[in-house]
């Protein structure tokens, strides 16, 4: 049976490390479809499963936090990113330092 578009984002956001974020647009993209990112949004705020999925870690192009995060507000994710290490200039993440580099086999051939 085929994934649907949120189980293909979620499987995604799941391989985010501990202490690295990634942007709407990157998890689009991962997940197959560069134009998804809006998608992104409303799948992680539909997130069924919060402990295991952690959209906390997704980000916007400009490294901000989600002004109404799904789980307790923009401040919640400040904390649980803070929580994992990533250190914030106001609600903005540095992503040259945080950005998750995700490397796929199709990527190094």
């Amino acid at each position: 049976m085929e994934k649907s578009t949120f189980e293909l984002i979620y499987d995604v956001v799941k391989q985010i490390p501990q202490g690295k974020v990634a942007t709407y647009g990157q998890v689009a993209a991962l997940a197959g479809n560069k134009r998804w990112a809006r998608v992104v949004g409303y799948a992680l705020h539909a997130n069924p499963d919060p402990e295991h999925i952690p959209c906390h870690r997704v980000v916007n192009a400009q490294g901000e936090v989600s002004k109404a995060f799904a789980f307790g507000g923009e401040n919640q994710q400040i904390t649980l990113l803070e929580n994992e290490g990533v250190k914030l200039e106001g609600s903005r993440v540095d992503l040259s330092k945080y950005r998750w580099n995700h490397v796929t086999l199709e990527m190094m051939e």
